[in-house]
């Protein structure tokens, strides 16, 4: 029989039971248990939460609808304010214009193009990230990723030439994704857009060409060219109002599609058919019965 040198160590002595003298105290807030905060929702605690795609779409899509309709109006005012132009062109062939009517024609042109620019670059920055953040909820809904990364959506907007097409792909895109369902086969196929979506795409291409035109137009010298310039600015306008329009369809168009909707809004529910029901067990009609 072997022994460790030394001898057999003694065995450890059991430890009496000490008495219970009260709860256990400490010196500091003990860093295992709940913050010192009262009861608040999750997204309310110091942690970054995972912001909800379909919330952001729909709080966008409100913010772009309210610019675009400003913007609609205030480009409608300023087509008045150019045919309004127009028209003292034409009066000034024969008589004198009173400067009355010449203040207030420039004044009014000049601050709805001031602010049609302004509400154009707003409701188109509101209109960019909802499309984004559109595209982000269709992948999370099919769990698939995008076909093209974010950066390359900005540039297709912002690259002049480009922006004739790049924008009316990703919405074909988006609508193609957004009518699918998980696992279907059409998304492998070439994405087709809708009427509403092509019409968009038409009146947004006509919008740049003309919205160019009118800014190389302002190079030109002579009354005839001043003259020309003013019919061109009016259907800049009337397409810049058109473009608005389709804009905020489009994207109450794509919302609804994305967005569940809610039945407690719902102002009439009506049953449109049943399907795959069993059929009613009804009791034999007595031959008694009144008809």
């Amino acid at each position: 029989m072997a022994t460790p040198p030394g001898g057999l160590r003694p065995g450890r002595r059991p430890r009496p039971a000490e008495r219970y003298t009260g709860p256990p105290s400490y010196p500091g807030v003990p860093r295992w248990g709940f913050p010192l905060l009262g009861w608040r929702w999750p997204l309310a605690l110091p942690t970054r939460p995972q912001i909800d795609p379909v919330q952001r779409v729909t709080w966008l899509s409100g913010m772009a609808w309210s610019a675009l309709w400003l913007m609609a109006a205030v480009s409608g005012i300023a087509a008045v304010g150019e045919a309004w132009r127009y028209v003292l062109l034409l009066m000034s062939r024969g008589s004198a214009l009173s400067k009355l009517a010449l203040d207030l024609s420039d004044t009014l042109v000049v601050t709805a193009g001031v602010l049609s620019w302004l509400l154009g670059v707003t409701s188109g920055v509101f209109a960019v990230l909802w499309l984004l953040w559109a595209r982000k909820a269709s992948a999370r809904r099919l769990e698939v990723s995008p076909r093209r990364p974010e950066w390359q959506v900005v540039a297709g907007v912002l690259v002049p030439g480009v922006n004739l097409v790049a924008p009316g792909t990703a919405l074909a895109e988006l609508e193609h994704g957004v009518l699918a369902t998980a696992g279907d086969r059409r998304l492998e196929s070439r994405p087709r857009p809708s009427r509403l979506v092509g019409a968009w795409w038409i009146a947004w291409a006509v919008s740049l060409v003309l919205g160019l035109a009118a800014f190389l137009w302002r190079f030109r010298d002579g009354v005839q060219a001043m003259a020309d310039g003013v019919v061109l600015h009016f259907w800049t306008d009337v397409a810049a109002v058109v473009c608005a329009v389709l804009t905020m369809r489009v994207i109450n168009y794509l919302t609804s599609l994305i967005v569940p909707l809610d039945p407690t809004l719902l102002l009439r529910h009506r049953v449109l058919g049943v399907k795959d029901a069993p059929k009613p067990v009804r009791p034999d009609r007595p031959s008694t019965a009144p008809r």
